[in-house]
């Protein structure tokens, strides 16, 4: 986020339940601005994800709301999505966006390590901030199955276009984050810089060396 700003981003809880409707009315006049679509939710289903610890709150000075976002398991919890990401008009391009998004990747990957993370956008800002993340672009066959999750989707302005494609391709483009394929980098890395620390040494010897031997020539 820019200096200056002072926004506490944090994981809501009970106590800013009462910022729940401000947040439905932010995510639904970002969605008719922009006119795409976005799958609506309840009070009572964001409430819920306040309760149970699930969402992250952005706050300006004196408790104004400036951005949300939230995550949900599916799949039996193999699957987590982040979602409802919307930062107030006034706060925008300023890196808050990428700053929730990034504490609740942290949460995600807090309450559930061993779960694939994905996503379905629209928006170019936020798929660059999962690039950034680690995430990449995938198709439907390899999000969550869950038919719980898609229902949600019915009430997006697209869904018939995802029911006429039979759930395998709408406006949105399926983001994943697969933490295997990142432990798997992360080895790969550890052991080449353990090659490397060991050849380091040995070049810098004959180095050292060869200019000895120089020396006394």
């Amino acid at each position: 986020m820019s200096e200056g700003a002072k926004i506490e981003i944090v994981v809501a809880n009970e106590s800013h339940l009462g910022y729940v409707n401000t947040i439905l009315d932010t995510i639904s006049a970002a969605a008719a601005k922009r006119g795409t679509g976005i799958a609506k939710r309840s009070p009572e289903y964001i409430n819920k994800k306040i309760l149970e610890g699930k969402a992250i709150i952005a706050l300006a000075d004196e408790g104004e709301f400036a951005g949300f976002c939230y995550i949900e398991s599916w799949g039996d919890k193999q699957f987590v999505a982040n979602s409802g990401l919307i930062v107030v008009e006034k706060y925008r391009g300023q890196g808050l966006a990428k700053a929730i998004k990034k504490k609740s990747f942290e949460l995600s990957r807090e309450k559930f390590p061993n779960a694939k993370l994905f996503g379905l956008t629209t928006g170019l800002a936020v798929m660059k901030i999962n690039s950034e993340l680690g995430y990449r672009p995938v198709t439907f066959s390899e999000l969550t199955q869950d038919d719980a999750f898609w229902k949600g989707c019915e009430a997006c302005c697209n869904f018939d276009i995802l029911k006429r494609n039979n759930y395998r391709m709408c406006l949105c483009t399926g983001m994943l984050y697969d933490p295997n394929e990142h432990t798997a980098d992360a080895k790969k890395q550890s052991a080449w810089k353990k090659v490397f620390s060991q050849l380091i040494p040995k070049q810098g010897k004959k180095k050292l060396q060869k200019s000895t031997t120089e020396k006394k020539k």
